[in-house]
């Protein structure tokens, strides 16, 4: 090729300047690219200095001598840097100068090729400028904690919203594994490693839960995690989103607290008001003259049932308050799990033959003791039979398995009822919570139950599951698991009670005169003589004035308490009577409070005729403490 071929294909490049520059940085020749991207035509550039495109404050710094200089040294030169046109307007420019030698290696001047590069540039500043204010963005967000993991989980970038929600500067955090956000049993569990792979898989991955701040302390977090990808489809990390619902949870709660608390005192109500009704019925035909001894019998029988159904309703009350405040107490000794079955199933045989239901218990072994509170096992075992009897229909079967199973005794009870939907499962032990019912509520209830067992039972050291498919026929069965003993303990044989003789005279104290007068007939009929007083004074004087055999007294009395008046009858006699404290007031601090003041035994409110009888041989059969 000629140099004049070579001479018409640089001159026929229209997008570079191709020019020559001697050696003092002369122009000495201009193509029609450098005339497009510079504006000079050839007869106004050659000869001229190759300054004449530089910007004025380059210029002043020695810019182009400094491209010469290096040029001819190093042989090249290239920049990025702005350049001017003949009208005075400015372009960026890519410049690479190299020095040119001729044959015999002497240095002739320079070729320098230039090339406009200002759209691009533009498209590359408009583009930091788009991240520069999404960066601030982000950074400046509050509210959520946005940030960036590497694909390993370890954090690369963190915001405002990210230290103050989490309480890490980013000089703490940057470079650390977001395994420091999780409680320790989720990290122990592996689900960190299940979210990144979900959103790996499905392009992202939302969750909510428990996430721990620096101070240790947890808040209810929404978490999405979205899985970024480069052009060519590399994976390159995860950007992560954050929001603190803590307190948009606590008021959910509250707002779920209160519906269910609506729901329960509607219950409540329902419960009180249905025990007053065959109540009131039974006590005006008990009055009736010509009622015969038949419907008498009926009527007592109504009257009495009730008023167990009643007693239950306010000692499972009673029994949750305690729960939910700690105070529940449970005297753990050996106790032999065939006599507490037996004692429960005596309990609600009364309801079993009612609802016709066939019971059937199958004990594999019979001498099987474990360590527990025999009236709050009792209570367990009780409250499963009853919520079986609830919800199976009548004519059902109820089965009671009693058995060792892997070093624990084991507890089944399992009806052919209706079952427990699946949705409810997971919460049928927590409070208030019922199988479904309809608008008449026939099966009555509070929710209190089996929130009851399962407190009862882990503080026995176990566990209680619910098994159920939902279907109608194939009913629901309850275990229960609580540690055993390995052998059978020695118990030493009871001593025997003795009858108390008939001529003890027993002083009753309510302010309540049916109360008082009504447990007055009834210890007559039960061969005591009995007297009565309704205030706190009146029964003092009767004390030290009458010195009665036996003290039957409430708490809350006028004038004085029940408390002051066994306190001051402690005080002024030498061998104060026995004083039993028949209460409303059932709760451990009132009992203590009681034992305190001086009485001997604190009993709740109703006693049961059965229940007094016994109390008061072992009353007048046992010394004084």
């Amino acid at each position: 090729m000629s140099d004049a071929d070579y001479r018409r294909l640089v001159d026929s490049v229209t997008d570079y300047a191709i020019y020559l520059i001697d050696v003092d940085g002369y122009v000495q020749s201009w193509n029609e690219g450098a005339r497009r991207m510079k504006g000079y035509d050839a007869a106004e550039a050659i000869g001229r200095h190759m300054s004449l495109f530089y910007p004025e404050e380059l210029r002043a710094r020695g810019a182009p001598e400094h491209a010469l200089g290096v040029a001819q040294r190093t042989g090249r030169f290239e920049d990025e840097g702005w350049r001017q046109r003949k009208d005075g307007s400015r372009f960026w420019a890519n410049v690479v100068l190299t020095r040119l030698n001729d044959a015999d290696g002497r240095f002739r001047g320079y070729v320098k090729i230039a090339r406009d590069l200002t759209g691009r540039r533009r498209q590359e500043e408009l583009l930091r400028l788009s991240e520069e204010r999404f960066r601030l963005l982000v950074e400046g967000v509050k509210d959520y904690a946005i940030f960036m993991l590497d694909p390993r989980g370890h954090v690369a970038s963190w915001n405002q919203g990210a230290q103050r929600i989490k309480g890490y500067t980013p000089e703490e955090i940057l470079g650390k594994h977001f395994s420091l956000f999780y409680p320790p049993e989720v990290v122990a569990s592996g689900w960190l490693e299940t979210e990144l792979q979900m959103a790996i898989k499905e392009g992202r991955f939302e969750d909510e839960g428990w996430r721990v701040r620096k101070d240790g302390s947890r808040f209810w977090a929404s978490v999405v995690i979205t899985a970024l990808f480069d052009a060519h489809g590399q994976h390159r990390g995860f950007a992560k989103v954050t929001r603190d619902l803590t307190e948009k949870r606590k008021l959910a709660a509250l707002e779920d607290e209160g519906r269910r608390v609506t729901t329960f005192l509607a219950m409540l109500g329902h419960e009180l008001r249905n025990p007053l009704a065959p109540m009131e019925s039974a006590a005006t035909l008990l009055a009736m003259p010509d009622v015969g001894p038949e419907a008498q019998a009926q009527a007592r029988e109504v009257i009495e049932r009730q008023v167990r159904h009643m007693s239950r309703l306010v000692d499972d009350l009673l029994d949750v308050s305690r729960i939910t405040s700690g105070k529940i107490h449970v005297d753990k000794r050996p106790v032999r799990l065939d006599d507490v079955v037996a004692e429960a199933m005596e309990s609600v045989a009364p309801q079993m033959r009612m609802r016709n239901h066939t019971v059937t218990v199958e004990q594999a072994d019979s001498d099987l003791w474990v360590p527990g509170d025999p009236a709050r096992l009792i209570q367990i075992v009780v409250n499963l039979l009853t919520n079986a009897a609830k919800f199976t229909p009548q004519g059902g079967r109820i089965a009671v398995t009693v058995r060792r199973e892997q070093g624990q005794a084991r507890i089944a009870v399992k009806d052919n009822g209706r079952g427990i939907p699946p949705r409810l499962l997971p919460q049928i032990f927590d409070l208030f919570v019922q199988g479904e019912q309809d608008t008449a509520r026939s099966e009555g209830g509070l929710g209190l139950g089996l929130a009851l067992v399962r407190q009862l039972v882990l503080l026995h050291g176990g566990e209680v599951q619910a098994r159920s498919t939902g279907v109608p026929g194939e009913g629901s069965e309850f275990t229960v698991m609580l540690p055993c003993l390995a052998t059978a303990p020695h118990i030493p044989p009871a001593a025997p009670v003795r009858t108390a003789p008939a001529a003890h005279r027993l002083l009753v104290v309510d302010d309540n005169r049916d109360a008082a007068a009504t447990m007055a007939l009834l210890l007559r009929a039960m061969g005591y003589a009995a007297d009565e007083a309704h205030d706190g004074p009146a029964a003092l004087e009767a004390i030290l004035r009458d010195r009665p055999d036996g003290v039957l007294m409430d708490i809350g009395l006028p004038g004085l308490s029940g408390l002051e008046v066994a306190r001051r009858v402690c005080e002024e006699m030498r061998d104060p009577p026995p004083m039993v404290a028949i209460t409303g007031y059932g709760q451990d601090k009132d009992r203590e409070a009681c034992l305190a003041a001086g009485f001997r035994e604190h009993v709740a409110k109703p006693v049961q005729a059965a229940t007094l009888n016994r109390l008061l041989q072992r009353l007048f059969a046992d010394p004084p403490r």
